[in-house]
């Protein structure tokens, strides 16, 4: 049965809130606004065509429509023709340039990162690095540089789902006043591969088999477990990519990383070498993976609809910069090569300095303009900012330029608004594809001797990027270097580092994917990897698999190290929210419930700085005790509870027993209880829960609501949004 909550505090119903007022079924916040000159009739009343066409004239301060050339259309609903029925005729320029533009509005799609979002916001020095980089970025506390940040998934197309088990990406666009910088980072700090000649191997592997297109957005199939099973060095990244750190909860709650070494460089040009963390305010916070595929059925755009909501409704996403800071002699005294980006530096061993802050405040003006033509380029640095000879990031220096001029059809690209630096640019490139800027005069060259009037823009050897002078030697050769063969350590440093619950999931997410492939020698190759990361690991993934017995260990480079201790800086449960702030409640109601309690629940999430949707029987919405109309967000069969933080089921005694026998209704329980979260329930929803089969296993983040009184002490206990030893006794492989 459900517990009481441990408070009797009053609370007061907002005065917004008033018995037959409309009640919105969303938080304010989140309400999408209606513009005030906004045409809302229910009947037809546009002017009609003889065909029966809607005609819309340009009146009342509307713009006329015009066609590209500027020439106002008056008519946009009937091509030209020759007669009314008679043929379409090819004078009608505006038929053909409308038509000539839609047939090529496309652009090649991303080969990787091909699904992201993204929203502009600022970045914010609050700890001077002028000491140890000359970056102008770096310099003035307090001084805030224009940023635009995309997030993203890797594998999957521009149509595939939010929530796939995926590294994500997270790449930031920082409009410095010295050019701009793009730390093209992921939510994961360490990658699949250590040469970046690997990469097309990586993706071919990933993505689609070539045969059949499928399976979309996922790696669970042979061809990607094949290509894993033969390239240990990967291993650590399997264990962040089988965590939940794949499928985060939205973008607000996770990590970014840098992913590889990189310099800061200062003036008198010292080198050192700086690793780069963002930190999300809110804290860490993932989804089931159960949960995960129920939400890309339910909405597959959530990570997009999250982040918009949030940024619309003032709840501004905000991220700490941290840098990691070390020198030669800590590089050649750590255990692990700082070039090889299957490592990471743990926390516990060099702290991470927090030097900024990341804040998102605005969503974009057009997505294609915007998210889809933004371009980032890992060699996008600026002065002070320099790279290492980490060989997947010198790949990547090459790679990312390269792939522009196909994605967007111009060496130009940087003409695009959402590219162009906001500093001053003064160079000699001109013409090609969509020259929107040429330099203006006589000079196209330098060195010339038109003097500084006409000359053009000149090399600045004081302001000028300069690289580190770092001294090399040695052969020519094709080979990987012995600092980089240990595959496995970190990995089970990696492990080690998670709750219980979490190791689950990671044994949980193998057994998934590996059931999905056919071969069985791709299985026992994989779990042979297991083996030298963590033996209780690879007899669980063994088992779940059904293999007849443990193959041997695959072939270890280096042995695996067993000293390395845990880090709590990898745990997310370790790192959750601090609040229930930002989170979203899904709030059951039906006709008759407690407007007291309704009111009370508002309030509360009000106070904590989260939001809610009203589900309901019908979309129409609830009329509640005492005649206050409350409109819905979402039906009961289109507002399933993967969709919420946590739920509320608010209903009066006919309403449970409407809703007691409806199987969406019963889902919606039966999914919040599977998926560990917190319920709060009053004591007439009992017979949905009965139906659902669940009443008796009811726990203590099962919380009677019993008044208005009850809902601040909820949405306080919530907060902590999993009540995990709830997963050890509805879920078949944990027992």
């Amino acid at each position: 049965m459900p517990r009481k909550p441990a408070t009797d505090t009053a609370v007061i119903v907002p005065a917004d809130i008033a018995p037959g007022k409309p009640v919105s079924g969303e938080s304010r916040q989140k309400a999408s606004p209606v513009p005030p000159d906004a045409q809302l009739s229910e009947s037809y009343a546009e002017k009609q065509g003889d065909g029966g066409e809607t005609h819309q004239v340009a009146a009342d301060g509307a713009p006329a429509l015009t066609t590209s050339q500027g020439v106002p259309v008056a008519d946009d609903q009937n091509s030209l023709k020759q007669g009314a029925r008679g043929p379409t005729l090819l004078e009608d320029f505006h038929f053909r340039e409308k038509i000539f533009h839609f047939d090529h509005e496309r652009i090649p799609e991303r080969v990787v990162h091909a699904r992201g979002y993204g929203a502009h916001g600022f970045f914010e020095l609050t700890d001077s690095l002028a000491d140890i980089s000359r970056a102008d970025i770096f310099q003035r506390v307090g001084e805030r540089t224009p940023a635009f940040v995309r997030f993203s998934t890797v594998a999957g197309s521009k149509g595939s789902f939010d929530l796939a088990r995926d590294v994500r990406g997270f790449a930031v666009k920082l409009y410095t006043k010295e050019g701009n910088w793009d730390l093209v980072g992921n939510n994961i700090p360490v990658f699949f591969i250590q040469d970046a000649i690997k990469f097309p191997d990586l993706v071919h592997a990933a993505k689609p088999e070539p045969d059949r297109a499928f399976p979309q957005a996922q790696t669970a199939h042979d061809n990607f477990w094949d290509f894993i099973s033969l390239t240990p060095e990967s291993m650590h990244m399997i264990m962040w990519a089988m965590s939940d750190r794949a499928i985060p909860r939205s973008f607000r709650t996770m990590e970014g990383f840098g992913v590889h070494t990189f310099r800061l460089v200062s003036a008198e040009g010292k080198s050192t070498f700086v690793k780069f963390h963002w930190k999300p305010k809110q804290g860490l916070q993932s989804v089931l993976w159960n949960e995960a595929v129920k939400i890309n059925g339910a909405d597959p755009d959530f990570h997009r609809r999250d982040l918009w909501e949030a940024i619309n409704g003032g709840d501004f996403p905000e991220w700490e910069l941290g840098v990691q800071l070390f020198d030669q002699a800590f590089a050649d005294q750590f255990d692990f090569d700082v070039l090889d980006a299957t490592k990471i530096i743990p926390e516990e061993i060099l702290p991470v300095r927090v030097v900024g802050r990341l804040v998102l405040d605005r969503v974009v003006d057009n997505f294609f303009a915007e998210t889809e033509q933004v371009a980032f380029c890992t060699q996008n640095v600026v002065p002070g900012i320099d790279f290492t000879n980490d060989p997947l990031l010198q790949g990547r220096n090459f790679s990312y330029l390269d792939t522009q001029l196909k994605r967007l059809g111009s060496p130009n690209f940087t003409h695009i608004p959402i590219n162009a630096p906001k500093c001053p640019v003064a160079h000699f490139q001109q013409d090609g594809h969509m020259a929107m800027t040429n330099p203006r005069g006589r000079v196209n060259y330098e060195p010339n001797s038109w003097g500084a009037t006409l000359g053009g823009p000149r090399e600045d050897p004081v302001r000028g990027f300069r690289s580190f002078a770092e001294e090399a030697d040695g052969a020519k050769l094709r080979i990987r270097p012995e600092s980089f063969a240990d595959h496995y350590s970190q990995a089970r440093q990696f492990y080690v580092s998670q709750e219980p619950i979490e190791q689950k999931h990671i044994a949980d997410a193998l057994v998934f994917e590996l059931s999905k492939v056919e071969r069985p020698d791709i299985r026992a190759r994989v779990v042979s990897h297991l083996i030298n990361i963590d033996d209780g690991l690879a007899g669980t993934v063994a088992d779940g698999l059904g293999l007849p017995e443990l193959p041997a260990p695959a072939q270890a480079a280096q042995p695996t190290r067993s000293d390395l201790p845990p880090s709590d800086a990898l745990s997310i449960v370790k790192n959750g929210p601090p609040s229930f702030k930002g989170c979203k409640l899904g709030i059951l109601l039906s006709d008759g419930a407690d407007a007291a309690l309704f009111g009370g629940l508002v309030k509360a999430l009000d106070k904590v700085g989260a939001v809610y949707d009203v589900i309901a029987p019908k979309i129409g919405g609830v009329t509640l005790d005492d005649g206050t109309k409350v409109a819905a967000k979402q039906k009961i069969d289109g507002g399933p509870s993967v969709l919420f933080d946590a739920v509320a089921i608010v209903v009066s005694a006919d309403g449970a027993a409407l809703l007691a026998d409806d199987a969406a209704t019963q889902d919606f329980v039966r999914d919040a209880f599977g998926h560990c979260k917190y319920i709060g329930l009053t004591l007439d929803a009992q017979p949905i829960f009965a139906n659902a089969g669940i009443l008796q296993k009811l726990d203590d983040a099962c919380i009677e609501l019993g008044a208005a009184k009850d809902a601040a002490a909820f949405v306080d206990t919530i907060a902590a949004l999993r009540f995990w030893p709830r997963e050890l006794k509805v879920d078949m492989d944990a027992k």
